[in-house]
C-alpha cells in the first residue's frame, strides 16, 4: 500500500464506522426516551354473565351479553432503560351495547338491546423489550393494572317499553392486564405499532324495571387490539 494513501484509508474507515454506529444508535431506545403511540383500538369482550336476579331471586337460564366496540387508542411509554419501560394506555370512550339472554318468558327476545354504556380503560404497565436496542423490530411484553370506568349508562327504548326500565348502572372495575406488542422503526423518530392486551374486567350491573331491580355480575375480560403509529423523542 502506498504510504500516502494509508492515512486517507484510515480516516475513511473511521468515518464509515462512525456512520454505522450513528445509524444503529438512531434506532435505539435509550434511557429517558418517551414513545407516544396512537391508532385504531378495538375491544373484543369474552363476556360471561352471572344469572340475573330480580329483587334478589334468581331467574335461572338468564344473563346478559356485552358487544364489542372501537375507538382511538393512545399510549405513552417512558424508557427506564434501553429494555425496560413504563406505559400508560388510554383511549377515547368505548361504547358498548348490553344485550339480553334467556328473558323470553318476560317477552324479551334473546339478543335484544337492553342498554348501552361508555367506558374508559386506563392501564399502567411495566414493559420489557426483548431484542437488542439497535434492531428495527422491537417486540415487547407488559404486565400491569387496569382501571375501567363505566359512565353514561342508558337503558334502551326496547327495555323501557318491554320492561319499564329506568336507571342502569355498572360498577367500575380493577384488574390485571397482560400485553404483547411490536414496534417497527421507520426512522429515528417514527415507528409502526401493533399491540394486544388481555384485561380482567369484572362489573356488577343493575337495572331498575317495573318488576323491580334486576342485578347481575358480568365478567367482560376482553381482548384489546391496537394498530397504529408512534413517535419517539
Amino acid at each position: 500500500m502506498p504510504h500516502g494513501t494509508r492515512p486517507f484509508k484510515l480516516v475513511f474507515a473511521s468515518v464509515i464506522s462512525l456512520l454505522g454506529s450513528a445509524h444503529q444508535n438512531a434506532f435505539a431506545h435509550e434511557q429517558g426516551d418517551w414513545i407516544v403511540r396512537a391508532g385504531y383500538a378495538a375491544v373484543d369482550p369474552r363476556d360471561n354473565s352471572g344469572t340475573l336476579k330480580l329483587q334478589g331471586n334468581r331467574l335461572h337460564g338468564t344473563g346478559v351479553g356485552v358487544d364489542g366496540a372501537n375507538a382511538l387508542g393512545l399510549s405513552i411509554s417512558y424508557m427506564i432503560s434501553s429494555q425496560i419501560g413504563v406505559e400508560i394506555l388510554a383511549a377515547t370512550p368505548f361504547k358498548h351495547a348490553i344485550t339480553s339472554r334467556g328473558l323470553n318468558a318476560l317477552g324479551v327476545a334473546d339478543g335484544t338491546r337492553l342498554g348501552e354504556t361508555k367506558q374508559l380503560p386506563p392501564t399502567l404497565s411495566a414493559q420489557y423489550y426483548f431484542v437488542p436496542a439497535e434492531s428495527r423490530w422491537q417486540p415487547y411484553a407488559g404486565i400491569g393494572i387496569n382501571y375501567t370506568a363505566f359512565f353514561d349508562e342508558k337503558p334502551s327504548l326496547a327495555a323501557r317499553e318491554q320492561l319499564g326500565a329506568g336507571h342502569l348502572k355498572l360498577k367500575d372495575s380493577w384488574g390485571l392486564a397482560l400485553e404483547l406488542g411490536l414496534d417497527w422503526r421507520i426512522n429515528e423518530h417514527w415507528l409502526l405499532n401493533a399491540a394486544i392486551w388481555r384485561m380482567d374486567i369484572d362489573s356488577d350491573a343493575s337495572l331498575d324495571t317495573a318488576l323491580g331491580k334486576v342485578k347481575t355480575s358480568v365478567n367482560i375480560d376482553p381482548w384489546v387490539y391496537m394498530l397504529g403509529a408512534g413517535y419517539r423523542f
